[in-house]
């Protein structure tokens, strides 16, 4: 496993232990249960995980999947000072998973491999 994905699961693993801290413990919803916020951002972050036996094909999904992170990341930095850092943390995620997809799909084709 080329070491870009490995920062790639980890920035999955990051952006999942995010949603669980901010939504259940750090900034709970005020207007909607805990429960079904939490079922909302992290149950995406966990589908994923069926495909884990091949490590690029999960963090495509799950870069795809954290596009909606980062858009939602952008909303919250914009618009409410008091989750600002959360958000900032969310965008960083995003942004160092799909960096880490990227890169290891361009040092594959580097090598002469596939970029399938």
């Amino acid at each position: 496993m080329l070491p870009v994905y490995r920062l790639g699961l980890a920035a999955w693993a990051g952006l999942t232990l995010l949603q669980l801290a901010w939504h259940g413990w750090l900034a709970p919803p005020t207007h909607l249960s805990p429960a079904l916020v939490l079922a909302i951002t992290v149950a995406p972050l966990l589908l994923p995980l069926t495909a884990l036996r091949n490590v690029r094909r999960a963090l495509l999904w799950v870069g795809i999947l954290s596009l909606f992170y980062f858009c939602h990341g952008i909303s919250e930095a914009w618009s409410s000072a008091d989750t600002r850092v959360l958000a900032l943390i969310e965008i960083g995620l995003t942004l160092l998973l799909i960096g880490s997809l990227g890169a290891g799909v361009r040092r594959r084709a580097a090598r002469g491999g596939t970029a399938s």
